[in-house]
């Protein structure tokens, strides 16, 4: 390794002509100046400096040596540049991942935000579910996860996360266009009791779980009649009449499927809430706040956009501080 500090020495040995001068220039003494390029001359395995009368002269070696170490400078100035900007929070790479409507109804709107305010930072964006998630963070593939909890999730104390509420998502029930439940625009959980269901497979994600909970809540349990996990594989399911379902408010239904989004009311609000994760130390990094920011931004919006009941209230920013556990 070679210390560039050296590199100066020589350079202002070569401009100045003579040790002395060039210590005088750098504020350092004659001695300083003959160690750093005897060191130099050692670590490069070349001769540097020859004598020349009463003074020296610099080798062909040093100057081939200068020649170079001008652009090594040069690069390095470029670097120095760049760490204050990416410690400002101005420049660097910020890489958020998350669960798929995650990525489509937060991560994503968040990107023209972050552009706009920061044209220097550059952005990477993972659809990663949620082990894969914490994965990402711990290998630092990845500065913020946006994630909804279920059964393996960290508790909210282990020490390698810190996990924050970042909204509360309502869901849906999602019923065929001409159902009877379509045209009343709300609906409590109990109407559909005696309704056929489309849900997950146990143990394939945590919305299974989420909707036994909510109906047993509610009074009954679920007649499942069919099993799908994608959501766009649901809602082709429910368009077709097959069953109604839960539908999480950020997720897209396709405009070809002739379904209707029902609000539910009563208690419990059914809602599924959804995080932010950092790395345990890293939230207050320009970088990652200002990611953080653009996120809580989209969050207190709410999402938009067709297939969504227009008078239905947005998602409720999560409230700070509250606990992290929600019904599994």
């Amino acid at each position: 390794m070679i210390d560039l500090r050296r590199l100066q020495v020589l350079r202002a040995v070569h401009q100045h002509g003579t040790v002395t001068a060039a210590a005088a220039a750098l504020h350092l003494t004659p001695s300083a100046v003959s160690h750093h390029l005897r060191e130099l001359a050692r670590e490069l395995r070349v001769t540097l400096i020859e004598p020349q009368g009463r003074g020296i002269r610099l080798t062909g070696a040093a100057h081939l040596v200068i020649e170079h170490g001008d652009a090594l400078l040069a690069r390095w100035e470029e670097a120095e540049s760049a760490l204050d900007a990416y410690r400002e929070g101005r420049a660097g790479l910020l890489r958020l991942c998350g669960f798929p409507s995650a990525v489509s109804g937060l991560i994503a709107p968040a990107m023209p935000l972050l552009r706009e305010r920061h044209p220097g930072l550059r952005v990477q964006v993972t659809e990663a579910e949620t082990a894969a998630s914490f994965d990402l963070l711990l290998s630092t593939d990845a500065d913020i996860a946006v994630l909804a909890p279920s059964e393996d999730f960290p508790h909210p104390s282990d020490s390698r996360f810190d996990q924050q509420p970042l909204l509360e998502e309502p869901l849906d029930l999602i019923v065929p266009a001409g159902h009877p439940l379509a045209a009343r625009g709300q609906a409590t959980l109990a109407d559909t009791a005696n309704e056929d269901w489309v849900l997950p497979m146990p143990g394939s994600c945590d919305h299974y779980q989420r909707v036994l909970v909510f109906c047993a809540v509610a009074g009954f349990s679920p007649r499942i009649a069919h099993w799908a996990k994608e959501w766009h594989v649901v809602s082709a399911m429910v368009c077709h009449g097959l069953g109604v379902s839960l539908f999480p408010r950020l997720t897209e239904i396709p405009a070809s499927h002739a379904t209707v989004r029902v609000p539910l009311t009563g208690e419990p609000v059914l809602s599924r809430r959804i995080l932010t994760c950092v790395r345990q130390g890293s939230r207050t990094h320009p970088l990652v706040a200002h990611g953080l920011r653009a996120l809580a931004e989209v969050a207190a919006a709410g999402p938009a956009g067709p297939g969504r009941p227009a008078a239905s209230p947005p998602p409720r920013p999560a409230p700070e501080g509250a606990a992290l556990a929600e019904p599994r």
